[in-house]
């Protein structure tokens, strides 16, 4: 869980009179999940958090799966995905289940409203794009590669600096030319079951959930909300709010972001990727080192660069393996991915707990001696299987599965021209057994 924190204005005791400078006294927000019994925050308001009214439905958020009688290996390219709506309308479902669902965001609008999602935690990875998440607890300043962490009931606003821009003029960034340029882009893995998106409890301590040594991150790498945290506004303020699968409107006649003080373990907070250290063995070392969140019956990993496996006879890439508990979902963000071909950054690899997968034909020959690794992605694992939706059908790459149809072959030997032939129908390019691009 977070650790304690607190910011703004605070009575020495809890539950005990504070007063506004107008003599009235502050609202008391115990802001608790789990009945009482899990992390919490209590929060002061200027306004009582109860004065809502107007409230409307405004539209269905339950996903639609399809295929779900389909088992296969899946590969959509979300790289061309078209920019629309803003940070909470523009997320387009992929793929999902009764725990866990996985959206793409890439925003063209900016949020006229604040949001909460009343039904589960959020997990935001921003690939690119950079700005502020204003929240009930303060300001969180966001960055390309950072992970967004907001808990379920959480009022917020999503503000990005500027469109994203890479510097160039002419080349395309993330799949996007610059006349296309959304404001960024964004992964967003949500809790389905009520569960909350929290680091893996093997990373803490037992007596004061402290991050152990062995973590491969810590305290120090989160960054947690700060000022500006009090809005005194009155007016209209439109609030939606996501519960019961559909988006409800709300408005308060104050600015929901009202909050002068507050303390807890329970807040959102952000952490960047790139200040994840890898865990690196002698041999190669299995997924769960990648680990870094977890929800109920799901994992989130990143998979960074690193030192590879230093063993002299080691095989870099990873070996074949059956997750039989799980489907594992790979989100490709930058670098080289040794073990897949036809990966490109943006890409989203699916392997279902029915099937052995591994690395692409050709590819361990091509890994050996290999000192260190560029890829960056983020994974996702789920004890229940992920299905797709008619949008990850969209941007589907139906030749994925037979990317594995080929035997192994040895170091120099040249495939026959029927071999070759079939690689290229295959959508790859192949010109000896140790040389694959």
């Amino acid at each position: 869980m977070p650790y304690y924190t607190k910011l703004g204005n605070l009575p020495s005791k809890r539950h005990t009179q504070f007063r506004r400078p107008d003599g009235a006294l502050y609202s008391e927000e115990l802001f608790g999940t789990e009945g009482f019994v899990g992390p919490s925050s209590t929060l002061y308001h200027i306004h009582p958090p109860t004065q809502v009214a107007g409230w409307k439905n405004l539209y269905s958020t339950k996903p639609e799966y399809v295929e779900q009688d389909v088992m296969r290996m899946r590969h959509a390219r979300t790289q061309g995905m078209k920019p629309e709506g803003d940070p909470i309308t523009g997320r387009v479902v992929l793929y999902g289940n009764s725990d866990v669902e996985m959206a793409i965001c890439t925003p063209a609008e900016v949020m006229g409203y604040h949001y909460k999602n009343g039904q589960g935690d959020e997990c935001l990875f921003f690939h690119f794009g950079s700005g502020t998440a204003y929240t009930m607890f303060g300001s969180v300043k966001f960055c390309k590669k950072d992970y967004l962490v907001i808990p379920k009931g959480t009022i917020y606003k999503i503000e990005f600096d500027e469109r994203a821009d890479d510097g160039s003029d002419d080349e395309a960034f993330g799949g996007y030319t610059k006349k296309e340029m959304p404001y960024g882009k964004f992964v967003c893995f949500e809790t389905c079951n009520a569960s909350h998106i929290l680091p893996p409890p093997r990373y803490l301590s037992k007596q004061t959930s402290q991050f152990l040594e062995h973590a491969p991150y810590c305290e120090r790498d989160l960054k947690i909300p700060e000022l500006p945290l009090t809005h005194d506004e009155k007016g209209d303020f439109e609030v939606r709010i996501k519960a019961r699968d559909s988006i409800h409107s709300y408005v308060y006649p104050y600015h929901p972001l009202d909050v002068v003080g507050w303390d807890g373990c329970y807040y959102p907070y952000t952490f960047n990727i790139d200040e994840f250290a890898p865990i690196v063995g002698k041999l190669h070392m299995p997924p769960p080192i990648h680990q870094t969140f977890e929800g109920h019956n799901f994992v989130i990993c990143s998979f960074c660069p690193r030192v590879l496996d230093f063993h002299p006879d080691a095989v870099p890439v990873p070996y074949n393996h059956s997750n039989v508990d799980s489907d594992e979902i790979l989100y490709y963000v930058e670098g080289n991915y040794k073990a897949r071909r036809g990966i490109e950054s943006g890409s989203i690899s699916v392997h279902p707990q029915g099937i052995p997968h591994g690395p692409h034909p050709g590819t361990v020959e091509a890994s050996l001696g290999a000192k260190y690794t560029s890829e960056l992605a983020v994974m996702c694992d789920t004890f229940r299987p992920m299905f797709p939706t008619k949008a990850a059908l969209g941007i589907d790459d139906k030749q994925y599965p037979e990317s594995w149809r080929q035997d192994h072959f040895a170091p120099g030997e040249v495939r026959s021209a029927k071999t070759q032939e079939e690689t290229k129908a295959n959508g790859q390019r192949v010109k000896t057994a140790d040389t694959w691009e």
